[in-house]
Parts: C-alpha cells; structure tokens; sequence
C-alpha cells in the first residue's frame, strides 16, 4: 500500500472481531496506531490478547457507537493524542427475517447501531478533521445498501441509509480535503451470521460458502482508499450486482427473486425442526 498508513492513527469501531478486527490487524502490520473499540468488554481483552505483538502500537477501548456522548468523549480522547487520519465507522448487527415479524425494538436496535452508530462517529470526528485540515472517513455498509435483499428488510433500511449518508457527505466535504468512503461488502466470514439482534452466538450456524476472510475484505478496502472510490463494493457478488444495477437491472431482479426462493425454503426446513 506504499505505506499509505504507516505512522497514521485510524480509529476503528466494532473492532475486537471480524471487519473491524481484520482492518485493524492489517493496519498494525502496515505500521498504522490504532485504536480499536467494541461495546463488549470480553472482547475487547480476547482482541487485546490477540494483538499483543503490537504493544503500545494498538490501544483498546470499550465504546457503544449508540451512545452519542460517549462516542464523542472517546473520539475527542483519541484526538488529544494528534491527528486522526482515519475513522472506521465499521460496528454494525444484522438482521434475516420475515419484516411482519419486526418489532418496534427491532427497529430501533437496528438504526440505533448501524445507521446512527456511522453517524455519531462521524459526527464528532468532523469538526476535528477540519480542524486539522483532512482526514478519511470509511464506513462500513453492506451489499444490502445497494441492493434489496429479500428477507432483510431491516438491515436494507439501515444500510442504504448508511450509503446515502456517505455519498451525500462526501461531495459535501470534497473541497475540506476530508474524503469519505462507504463499503458495500457481500458475505464476509464473521459472528455477524451467527449471532443474533441479542448478541447470543449460534455457532451450529455456518457462513456462507463463498465468504470471503476479514482480512481479505481488509485488504480489497485498502484498494478502495488508495483508488479514492466513493462507493466501493468488495468481494465478487456484491461488485457483480453494483455494476449490474444500471448495466443489467432484468438481471439483478432475478438474482433477487432466486435470492428469495432460497431464503423462502431456508425458513420452511427451519420451521419442520
């Protein structure tokens, strides 16, 4: 990466597993301070244990993306330490089921961590980034942000939310010298597909095939940066159905109706258990 982070700090969120632990074990052996947070304590020691090699290089912290205040005295702590170069809004739940079965609860946990989690980071690393004359804000959406997968009607809703967020922002702060990227990843190997809105783990239930390492994903966003992309889909599904979206619509439709089908038989074998 022509030690693009070398010497930078970059925050991270959601970091003590998947994307967020990924991205930041990449940033560390790239030479970046990083400062990773997650809300649940345990794992943020099993991912300080993990990264022990980078002592001193690597800083832990327990942040729930919920909270605006906290969120804001942590970035502000962060900045107290010099620049932030880079802001990783990456924490984020998800959500598969049937949309008549969603509760009000469900709703707001949903929008609470992955659209309102993107924006209280970005809302109080802003000020300082202009402050300091640039910076890079990378969050982290989904496939399901650019297109409308059948059965995730909560997390779609996040999601596109968190695109149209980025982008609206990015031309925005384009002349602030503050670029902004949003990740548009498909499967990805991480808890997310096994743990539930109540972060209860379900280790019976398996990724999906064709998901790709956090690390490889760490590694397709550092291309996104370094190529200065504004929406940047990763792994091959997600960058089919992106390009699709103007170039073959009929297409993309039958991906999602076939998508549906799956889930459809997924539910019904579940529900003769």
């Amino acid at each position: 990466m022509d030690n693009l982070f070398k010497g930078k700090t970059c925050v991270v969120t959601g970091a003590s597993t998947g994307i967020g632990f990924g991205l930041s074990k990449r940033l560390l052996e790239q030479g970046a301070h990083v400062w990773l947070s997650s809300r649940t304590p345990e794992n943020v020691q099993a991912a300080q244990e993990k990264l022990k090699e980078f002592k001193g290089q690597a800083h832990f912290d327990v942040v729930d993306v919920r909270d605006a205040e906290q969120v804001a005295n942590y970035i502000k702590r962060v900045a107290t330490q010099g620049r932030i170069d880079y802001l990783f809004n990456n924490a984020g739940i998800g959500y598969k089921g049937r949309f008549i079965d969603a509760t009000p609860k469900m709703w707001e946990d949903i929008m609470s961590c992955n659209l309102y989690g993107v924006v209280h980071g970005t809302t109080a690393v802003t000020p300082i980034m202009l402050q300091q004359g640039g910076g890079c804000i990378i969050n982290i959406a989904s496939v399901c942000g650019i297109v409308p997968l059948p059965y995730q009607s909560l997390y779609c809703a996040s999601k596109y939310a968190v695109v149209g967020f980025s982008e609206a922002l990015r031309y925005e702060l384009a002349d602030k010298n503050i670029r902004v990227m949003v990740v548009c990843p498909a499967a990805v190997d991480t808890m997310i597909f096994k743990r539930d809105m109540d972060y209860q783990i379900h280790e019976e239930i398996p990724s999906p095939p064709d998901a790709i390492s956090p690390e490889q994903a760490a590694d397709e966003i550092f291309e996104g940066i370094k190529a200065d992309c504004g929406i940047h889909p990763i792994t091959v599904f997600a960058k089919e159905v992106y390009q699709n979206i103007q170039k073959n619509p009929a297409g993309n439709d039958e991906v999602m109706k076939h998508i549906k089908r799956m889930v459809e038989e997924e539910f019904e074998i579940q529900s003769k258990k």
